[in-house]
């Protein structure tokens, strides 16, 4: 690993991500196709032009001004950006941390849950955090009410081992959400460790969680889900563990208590039944890259974003445009049809989301506005 961009490519990073349409992956082909942030912003305006539409940078000024606010940066090649955060499906490529990254070094495993949890499941999850802790796991989860509170709090609490605990919030790293826990926030600041992807001063919006549940997934070797709905969030962030070829647990829970039905579904399903922090911490420890978990989800599979020299004119790009419609498909369904090669098709759909007309959705699909 590299020890990242020098402070004008950092700026441009920044800036670069901060601008209409640019999302991780639009962000990671243009510094691919281009070499670095400071070459592809100028080229910005032109691309969406060929996509339909104009196109204005985000303001110099803005940048300067979210830089003001004092928030350490980790970018993607910088020494210290978490390996494990390397290895998901388009990384985040900057994140905004406070606290002690030397929790990213620790083994880590994600405890997340309901947020109208159980009073047992409350404490059972703080039993967990707290021996995981102690035994120098780094416990990691997303600050919600519920069972994540309690996660930060059981591993807060462990008085012994290296261990400690990681927040990844869904606003920015200076907002707190929500508002209730500020005082545990700004504990986990103190004694553990912050992390955001959206800009400092973002209120989290409904459309943030998906990304910060990746994140959370992406940090840790395990994710633990300790009660949850069949429809909760926490399933989602289980789903992505399971994409990440991490290992998958669960706690059971009793038919009769809705709170318990997802947890119940995801043993069905694979993941690994676990009952105590012995449990978690056998399966963590002996973690080697291959998951003894069953779970998967075929919902995320990826694709190659191999760049290319060809630069398509608006003819290709409405060509490919034609190949779309409302419904998400796969870009390997669209590279299929077009008879394109790959790099084209992929800098044709570049084109049209820095054009505002192109949506990306989880699994490597992507549709029309």
């Amino acid at each position: 690993m590299t020890q990242g961009p020098d402070a004008a490519e950092r700026f441009a990073r920044i800036r670069l991500l901060r601008s209409p349409n640019v999302g991780p992956v639009t962000y990671y082909q243009l510094l691919r196709r281009f070499g670095s942030a400071r070459a592809a912003l100028p080229a910005l305006p032109d691309l969406a032009a060929r996509g339909g539409a104009a196109y204005r940078l985000a303001p110099a000024e803005r940048i300067e001004a979210e830089l003001a606010a004092g928030a350490r940066y980790l970018f993607h090649d910088d020494a210290d950006y978490p390996l494990t955060l390397l290895t998901v499906e388009t990384p985040p490529p900057v994140i905004t941390v406070r606290g002690n990254p030397a929790l990213f070094d620790q083994p880590g495993v994600a405890i997340v849950g309901a947020r109208n949890a159980s009073a047992g499941a409350v404490r059972l999850a703080r039993d967990f955090a707290h021996g995981l802790a102690g035994r120098g796991f780094a416990v990691i989860s997303g600050l919600a009410r519920g069972i994540d509170a309690a996660a930060h709090r059981g591993a807060l609490g462990a008085t012994h081992g290296d261990g400690g605990t990681i927040a990844v919030i869904a606003g920015g790293i200076d907002v707190v959400y929500p508002p209730e826990h500020a005082q545990l926030q700004d504990q986990i600041a103190e004694q553990g460790l912050l992390v955001a992807e959206m800009p400092p001063g973002t209120e989290p919006q409904a459309r943030h969680f998906p990304s910060r549940n990746r994140i959370i997934a992406g940090l840790a070797a395990g994710t633990v889900v300790v009660e949850a709905a069949l429809k909760s969030g926490s399933l989602i962030t289980a789903r992505l563990a399971a994409e990440c070829g991490r290992e998958v647990m669960a706690v059971p829970g009793s038919p009769l208590d809705a709170r318990a039905h997802g947890c119940n579904q995801l043993i069905r399903e694979g993941a690994i039944l676990v009952q105590s922090a012995d449990d978690i911490a056998e399966l963590v420890q002996t973690f080697e890259g291959t998951a003894r978990s069953t779970f998967r989800d075929g919902g995320f599979a990826g694709y190659d974003r191999a760049a290319t020299d060809l630069e398509p004119g608006g003819a290709r790009v409405d060509a490919i445009a034609g190949l779309l419609g409302m419904a998400p498909v796969s870009v390997d369904e669209v590279i299929r049809q077009s008879g394109a090669a790959p790099g084209t098709v992929l800098d044709a759909l570049l084109d049209l989301e820095l054009a505002g007309r192109l949506v990306r959705h989880a699994g490597g699909r992507v549709s029309l506005v």
